[in-house]
């Protein structure tokens, strides 16, 4: 700055914003909504005040307006503050960058975008739970760190009901080695084929031990970290099928996701589906996150007995996420005031025959239109002219979802007297 070559400030800036906003603040909103206690909350709160504080003391020179709009509003709960933002000294810097736990924060946000590759490349939405996640790494504290601290983060942002550490990074990658040919190539001149061969031909075993050392003779020449490449590879273990099983190796750090579905997974998603619809009706109906409301379910199926049943199964989760228990439906009191937001409608005699009689895979199909977003859902239809095509469904073929046949927008749209339900 004080050469004024502002291009190099600014995108720090904005990729700091940007993991406040889809790090900090979004992977704590239950620590913000003092689900975890008053304490918590106050230190969460006056956390985020002091950084936005800085931020925008850091901001003024570059957008002198909006930083002064947001700086009078935080005025309102400090006393003693400065009339103007521009009043205030810039910030000094108070310690070192490169903690350990921003290490840490740093390597999850790592494993997490290789799960959600993993996920995407197996047609597995984050909708969907997953039984386990495994994360190899020879960094152990890093593996207490993801079991520990931040694990509770990535259940939550995966979708996975366990995480599971691993020190041998041999049993889901293998290794390989490729020398830096932009680094020794002048280096070594001549002797640079001979050295290039006996890189790409080390052991797993060497290449371990060169991790570990930091250096390596070969040919009569030292190399170092910098001048060898180490690529790890997932590999699947024996007698398990890529169906069964995806993972994703960067680096230092090996990601494997337990693609197997079972019953539990399934009430799981359930739950996960009905709080789902609890939150969009919260939005749409205004709410603010400081708001307490009852929610009450009722089951419109014949035999009430199995969504009883994962309701029962999925108490605590239902509680932990919108701050309540449900209630039954009976229990609602005549002067409460009733929300509702639009949703699917399903022929399930037409949505049966589609499955060819399959009443699982039928399930499945509802399931799965269900969790989607109600908008999205509606806009795909109009582009495929009231028909869309589904073939995310796992061991099931693709299938030609008609709106008006086989699923309605609303409940209106169902019982509509000009709507052919036979």
């Amino acid at each position: 700055m004080d050469s004024y070559r502002l291009y190099t400030v600014v995108p720090y800036l904005l990729k700091f914003i940007d993991n406040l906003t889809n790090i900090y603040v979004r992977f704590n909103r239950k620590i913000f909504k003092g689900r975890t206690g008053e304490e918590d909350c106050r230190i969460a709160l006056s956390t985020l005040y002091h950084v936005l504080l800085t931020c925008c003391k850091v901001m003024a020179p570059f957008t002198p307006f909006f930083t002064e709009v947001l700086y009078q509003n935080m005025r309102k709960v400090s006393s003693g503050s400065e009339e103007s933002i521009h009043f205030c000294s810039f910030p000094q810097v108070e310690r070192k960058v490169g903690s350990r736990i921003e290490q840490s924060v740093e390597r999850m946000m790592k494993v997490i975008d290789l799960a959600r590759n993993i996920r995407e490349l197996h047609n597995k939405s984050l909708k969907i739970p997953l039984r386990e996640m495994i994360v190899a790494h020879t960094d152990a504290e890093f593996l207490d760190d993801i079991t520990g601290k931040l694990g509770e983060y990535l259940l939550e942002e995966l979708n996975v009901l366990s995480v599971v550490p691993c020190n041998d990074t041999l049993m889901y990658a293998y290794l390989r080695a490729e020398p830096n040919f932009s680094v020794l190539g002048k280096r070594l001149g001549k002797s640079m084929r001979v050295v290039a061969e006996a890189v790409k031909a080390m052991s797993q075993e060497e290449i371990l031990a060169f991790e570990k050392s930091g250096e390596i003779t070969i040919a009569n020449h030292c190399l170092k970290l910098s001048d060898i490449k180490i690529i790890r590879e997932f590999k699947l273990p024996d007698g398990v099928t890529e169906e069964e099983m995806g993972g994703y190796a960067d680096g230092d750090v090996t990601v494997v996701l337990d693609l197997r579905p079972d019953d539990s997974l399934f009430e799981a998603g359930f739950a996960r589906l009905v709080v789902n619809r609890i939150q969009k009706l919260r939005k749409d109906s205004k709410l603010k996150p400081t708001d307490i409301v009852e929610v009450y379910f009722k089951s419109l199926d014949e035999d009430t007995s199995l969504s009883s049943k994962i309701l029962k199964s999925q108490e605590a989760y239902i509680i932990e996420a919108i701050g309540s228990p449900l209630l039954d439906y009976h229990l609602c009191p005549d002067n409460a005031i009733i929300l509702s937001t639009p949703t699917l409608t399903f022929n399930d005699n037409a949505i049966l025959h589609l499955c060819t009689g399959n009443a699982k895979y039928a399930e499945a199909l509802k399931v799965y239109l269900l969790s989607r977003d109600h908008s999205n859902l509606k806009l795909e239809f109009r582009r495929g002219n009231c028909k869309i095509k589904v073939d995310c469904i796992e061991n099931q073929p693709a299938v030609d979802v008609v709106l008006g046949e086989h699923v309605f927008l609303t409940v209106g749209d169902y019982y509509s007297p000009t709507t052919n339900n036979n």
